[in-house]
């Protein structure tokens, strides 16, 4: 439980790097996302090109950790995403429940609120 609390510790830190590849590499290689307002990813390129995709723009990113508990194989970890689009800043609650499968990602779904980040855009 431990090392799969402290692989999405370090996931989470890794998306400061905003770097696809980097993050993909956390995932098994038919792992899922579930980015809960849209269709789940599934696969590395996939995972790759979907992440990739969304973080195109971004400027700067870091995840603080607000509570994170592992139980087995199941991580939860909730989360404010601060993100920056050029002048844009985005705080984001989130959730996050992860399902590991020896040390990687195998499935996650990531909860929030699609309205709190798309509205500093409009």
């Amino acid at each position: 439980m431990t090392d799969n609390v402290q692989t999405i510790k370090d996931f989470i830190a890794a998306w400061s790097n905003l770097d696809a590849e980097e993050l993909t590499g956390y995932f098994t290689a038919d792992g899922t996302y579930y980015n809960m307002p849209a269709e789940p990813v599934q696969g590395q390129d996939n995972l790759k090109q979907f992440i990739g995709g969304f973080i195109a723009n971004w400027t700067k990113t870091t995840w603080d950790t607000l509570n994170i508990v592992g139980a087995g194989d199941v991580v939860i970890a909730e989360r404010l995403d601060r993100t920056e689009v050029g002048d844009i800043k985005v705080n984001l609650p989130c959730c996050g429940v992860f399902e590991m499968e020896d040390g990687k990602i195998k499935v996650w779904r990531d909860y929030f609120d699609m309205a709190t980040f798309t509205k500093p855009f409009s």
